[in-house]
């Protein structure tokens, strides 16, 4: 039997000791969250937002796309008016319009041949032969802009009041434009965390050798959060993609000695992002335009449309001749960011909830702006 010292030995061990006890506190704490829990808030429908590339859309086509758990068909007619959009549903049995045919200005149902027009109008009931027998269906505001296809799919009274983005340097013949359009397995908010904190260059140091980030600042309004960095070379190779745009930089031992060759401008403007790289003379040389559409019913899967933009040097054919290189440069570290974030998205299903302890003051200022730009649970229920 152990005797009473040894007794009060034994419990006084077992007990956790005050910095134990402090630590447990702090972290309790920690993940104890106020407020809505941001992976579950969704886009604000009432801004324009792409759903597909203009060139996809052939003329006398009907094209199938989604926004959220939202079925859409954009359709060219063949007799040259503009594009337009419906809920991607025959009001007769829901069978996908984009199945259909297009005839002028009208697509037809491939079932029973149900015709609709650009207000959703049923316009047709081939068997029945007489106006104002079939069903409508939800029209959507549709635009084209830089080469792509945006819908509104909020309030279409709100569309017109609402501008339509013209994304990059699309139309700037002193820029050469490269489109991608990934599809990510993760809440949208990932995404704009991941590019707004250039902190993460870690992750990329096979791609992009021995860098860091110096954090120049931020900025932030009610619609907008914007952050600036430059980048100094500590160790590796400076890739050639990288050297092709920006030129040569040297590492060196002390990053202080570095000078600012280039500014890195990361800018959130609900609901877009945009990266922007300027020289030391401030003129720009590579803008980047991006919009995550959200898709299925709570938002976790994200389709990203976007253009990258780099300023053509003086001799024209060197970037076209670099093109591929770039190519190959960016998806590899595309392919990195994707895979990150998708764990994230992983981490947050596994843990029930969002447990990210985020400590920088730019992610803290952004993801508020996501929370109070979005929908809540309570306000979408």
């Amino acid at each position: 039997m152990l005797t009473q010292q040894e007794s009060r030995e034994e419990q006084k061990a077992e007990a956790p000791r005050k910095e134990d006890r402090e630590s447990s506190a702090v972290t309790s704490e920690v993940y104890t969250r106020s407020g809505p829990d941001l992976r579950r808030v969704k886009l604000d429908r009432n801004f324009w937002y792409p759903v597909a590339w203009s060139h996809k859309i052939k003329v006398g086509k009907a094209f199938g796309t989604r926004f959220a758990e939202d079925p859409i068909v954009i359709v060219r007619p063949d007799n040259g008016a503009p594009i337009y959009a419906l809920e991607d549903r025959c009001a007769h049995r829901q069978v996908p319009l984009s199945k259909g045919r297009v005839d002028g200005e009208v697509v037809r149902c491939c079932y029973h041949g149900w015709s609709f027009d650009r207000q959703g109008s049923c316009v047709t009931v081939p068997y029945l032969n007489r106006p104002g027998v079939g069903r409508g269906v939800k029209t959507y505001p549709c635009r084209e802009s830089g080469g792509l296809v945006f819908i509104f799919p909020g309030d279409p009274e709100l569309a017109d009041k609402t501008p339509v983005p013209v994304p990059c340097q699309v139309n700037n013949p002193k820029f050469k434009t490269r489109r991608f359009d990934p599809l990510v397995n993760c809440h949208y908010s990932f995404m704009h965390e991941n590019l707004m904190d250039m902190n993460h260059q870690f992750l990329h140091r096979k791609q992009m050798g021995q860098i860091t980030a110096r954090f120049m600042g931020q900025e932030k309004g009610e619609n907008f959060v914007q952050a600036s960095y430059s980048f100094a070379r500590k160790g590796g190779d400076q890739p050639l993609a990288e050297r092709l745009i920006f030129g040569k930089h040297d590492k060196t031992i002390d990053i202080k000695d570095q000078p600012i060759e280039e500014v890195v401008t990361i800018r959130t403007t609900y609901p877009y992002q945009t990266l922007q790289i300027r020289d030391k003379d401030g003129d720009l040389i590579m803008d980047l335009w991006v919009a995550y559409v959200p898709l299925g019913k709570d938002e976790m899967v994200t389709q990203s449309y976007g253009l990258l933009s780099v300023l053509r040097p003086k001799w024209k054919f060197l970037l076209d001749l670099a093109w591929p290189v770039l190519g190959v440069f960016t998806n590899r570290i595309f392919l990195e960011d994707k895979e990150i974030v998708e764990m994230e998205q992983q981490a947050w299903q596994e843990l029930g909830g969002d447990h990210n302890v985020e400590v920088f003051p730019v992610v803290k200022n952004l993801r508020e702006l996501l929370i109070r730009s979005g929908v809540s649970e309570e306000e979408s229920a």
